[in-house]
């Protein structure tokens, strides 16, 4: 997809006006914003207009951050992104950010995307960019778009151009068919990566490449792939007898890094993938696992039970000394460093309960998002900001991806097809 041919002529000004939104970790007042349809540069253009205009909405209603007024309480309608908007019709509806557009096919097929964002209070242009791309991807500029108005109003980076690689779940619960999908951040454009004919498990984005690792487990010893998306090519990490978990990345992508099973305890290895060189990290008589690096590559957290019971770990990414992090009741599993290096989200298991939650890499901080009967599986956002994980409710159902804010606010339900576990969200495409 990198191939969109997208040609960004940035024609904003940086005034800085009221439109802002207030990031804290209290409550935050959504943004009303008004995001009418785009303008069809011909006739038809009109419908892919409408699309557009409904993705971002979608995207900043689902961000948590911001309120898209209702097209019904318009009181203008935008047919023109030449002249400035009339700002006192905005301002009458409340709108403090509004957002201008036009979708116009080329002469050469290709499909050029306009935007505009306004501060109504001081009727400034805040950004404005120009786009070129292949018109089968009008939603890829629709979320580019939504995280350039997104960056442009909150002053952090948006999430929206980016993808989640799950395992899509089929089938009654004991013959239930597991195959490696792909889908864009909010739930559109799935395919399928794995034909179903072995099980899938825990797979895993490169934060530098559009690559992949899962596991699979076929006839004898379970197997790691590493999968490229835009090739479609696999190969073969290698075969290993005692792993339970898929290998997380180092930052660049050049390692990745493993627990292994030997007897009754495992152990954190890491590999090159170049050289397929392998060294080992821990040699404790307990269960080291769940390994996974900190955006700068200079540390690892993993989860252990060498005090008694599963607790997270930080150590060094060469290996020595350990320093246990986690101290509440209950056990720690699963954690998985914040690209932006300022948490580690976690699950937590006690009281019948499993939780997702984030604390600081010192250990402070600790916060319970969500609870529930079956939580499990977080992954950050390519900002930081938002956590998807997957729920299983128990019975005869199946497991679902839910996100929620870093704060606790917000969670929402992801569309998926069918049941759905184990995701792991994508760096930002463009």
């Amino acid at each position: 997809m990198a191939s969109t041919g997208l040609l960004i002529g940035a024609g904003g000004r940086t005034a800085l006006g009221q439109a802002r939104v207030q990031i804290t970790e209290g409550n935050v007042a959504p943004l009303p914003i008004a995001i009418p349809n785009f303008v069809a540069g011909t006739a038809a253009d009109n419908e892919v207009g409408v699309g557009v205009a409904q993705v971002i909405t979608n995207n900043l209603k689902r961000s948590g951050l911001f309120a898209p007024i209702d097209p019904a309480a318009f009181i203008d309608k935008v047919t023109s992104i030449d002249t400035p908007p009339q700002f006192q019709n905005w301002k009458t509806i409340n709108a403090q950010a509004l957002v201008t557009g036009r979708m116009t096919r080329q002469p050469d097929g290709r499909l050029k995307a306009e935007f505009r964002l306004w501060d109504v209070a001081t009727g400034q242009q805040l950004t404005g960019q120009q786009y070129f791309t292949s018109p089968e991807y009008w939603r890829r500029i629709a979320h580019i778009i939504s995280d350039q108005i997104y960056e442009r109003l909150t002053g952090e980076k948006g999430y929206f151009d980016s993808r989640v690689v799950f395992v899509d779940e089929t089938g009654a619960k004991e013959r239930r068919v597991k195959r490696l999908a792909l889908m864009d951040q909010d739930g559109a454009n799935v395919r399928y990566l794995t034909r179903g004919a072995d099980l899938v498990l825990t797979p895993r984005f490169s934060p530098s490449t559009q690559e992949i690792t899962y596991m699979e487990f076929g006839q004898g010893d379970p197997k790691v792939y590493l999968f490229n998306i835009e090739t479609g090519q696999r190969e073969i990490v290698g075969n290993f007898p005692g792993m339970s978990f898929s290998p997380r990345f180092s930052p660049d992508g050049q390692r990745v890094i493993m627990s292994l099973q030997q007897g009754g305890n495992s152990n954190l290895f890491v590999m090159d993938l170049r050289s397929k060189s392998t060294t080992r990290l821990t040699d404790t008589p307990a269960i080291d696992t769940s390994p996974s690096y900190a955006p700068d590559g200079s540390k690892i957290c993993f989860e252990s039970d060498r005090g008694g019971k599963p607790q997270i770990y930080t150590m060094a990414a060469t290996g020595g000394p350990a320093q246990r992090i986690s101290f509440g009741d209950g056990s720690y599993s699963t954690p998985v460093w914040s690209p932006r290096g300022d948490y580690i989200a976690f699950t937590k298991q006690g009281g019948g309960q499993f939780s997702i939650g984030i604390m600081k890499p010192d250990g402070s901080g600790e916060r319970l998002l969500t609870s529930g009967y079956h939580n499990e599986g977080p992954t950050f956002a390519p900002n930081g900001r938002v956590i998807m994980f997957f729920r299983e409710p128990g019975g005869a159902g199946g497991p679902s991806l839910f996100t929620v804010d870093v704060s606790g606010r917000n969670e929402l339900k992801v569309p998926t097809p069918g049941f759905a576990s184990d995701p792991a969200w994508s760096p930002l495409l463009s």
